[in-house]
């Protein structure tokens, strides 16, 4: 497995200057934004689309500091009722699995995005409960009359092009936990899977490992975020998980997005790390830092330190003992 960074803290770096960094600190992979909420400082998608001698260039880049690109983000919502924030985000999805195919990454991280309730709205609508019978109707008219039918059409884009699209299961969008992501998959292709981020499983009460197991049953893994969550109990003891403080007000949060080994020990993420190899995953583990306790580097730093202890470099031997 590689240790990688998705590059967005980095973003008042150079791309070279990033690079040499995270060369520095023992990172093999990056997955810089190409649009949407991770933006494209460091790789701008128009200027590399089609441009033979622009990858090239960036190929060389990479290989001088010995990185590879674990995937291109662009974390959007092509489901939003308002046609022309549907239309943006759907050029820029397109525009960044026609990218993967070209610089040969295959893999584009992606949010499912989140329909409204209906038709007629104008609002996104987050849907977590059947009743009253209104919401498992709009839910329904999500799936069905939007979520599926774009998803189709995308999934057979990125199939064409041998690029898989790992969708990030994140609540405030359609697709936030494993069920989800597998009725998104059986409905389009095997294309479709998992961009595995384990901090928004936590809060909700999954448990990481055996989220890990049940996508790995359908070969739904397709990239993983390094990435952790602490509960602050002495807050949602009273108030629950569903919080909706800003994240900046730490002292006042149910949970917090954490550096790797904050939210849970290193025993944990060895766990992670067993599992995903037991199901065949031997990807990136792509550090995604949003602690805002702690500085970008810092929190880099200390999240690769404990990953360089726990991924396995090598391939298993034989079982000589069996």
């Amino acid at each position: 497995m590689d240790i990688g960074v998705h590059t967005p803290p980095l973003y008042g770096e150079s791309l070279d200057d990033a690079l040499a960094y995270l060369h520095g600190i023992g990172v093999d992979a990056v997955e810089p934004g190409v649009g949407g909420h991770p933006g494209d400082d460091h790789l701008p998608r128009e200027e590399y689309l089609d441009d033979e001698a622009a990858q090239r260039e960036l190929a060389d880049r990479l290989d001088e500091y010995e990185m590879r690109i674990s995937a291109l983000a662009t974390h959007n919502n092509p489901l939003h009722p308002d046609e022309e924030t549907a239309a943006a985000a759907d050029t820029e999805l397109r525009e960044a699995i026609e990218l993967a195919d070209q610089l040969d990454v295959g893999t584009v991280t992606c949010f499912s995005g989140l329909p409204a309730g209906g038709p007629n709205d104008e609002v996104p609508n987050w849907i977590t409960a059947p009743w009253p019978p209104e919401h498992a109707d709009a839910h329904e008219y999500q799936w069905e009359e939007v979520a599926i039918p774009y998803w189709s059409e995308v999934a057979e884009y990125a199939a064409d092009r041998g690029v898989d699209l790992a969708i990030e299961m994140h609540p405030n969008m359609l697709v936030y936990e494993p069920t989800g992501l597998l009725r998104l998959r059986a409905a389009t292709n095997d294309r479709v899977g998992a961009n595995f981020d384990p901090s928004h499983l936590y809060w909700q009460g999954i448990d990481v490992t055996d989220a890990i197991r049940v996508l790995g049953e359908h070969d739904a893994v397709h990239h993983v975020h390094a990435k952790d969550t602490k509960i602050y109990e002495a807050n949602s003891r009273y108030k629950g998980v569903l919080d909706t403080a800003p994240y900046d007000e730490e002292a006042d949060r149910s949970w917090l997005f954490r550096s790797v080994g904050y939210g849970h020990g290193e025993d944990h993420w060895k766990d992670v790390v067993s599992t995903l190899r037991m199901i065949g995953y031997d990807g990136a583990l792509s550090i995604e830092h949003e602690d805002s306790l702690t500085s970008s580097n810092e929190g880099l730093e200390k999240a690769v330190a404990l990953l360089q202890r726990a991924v396995f470099r090598d391939q298993p031997g034989e079982a000589h003992w069996t």
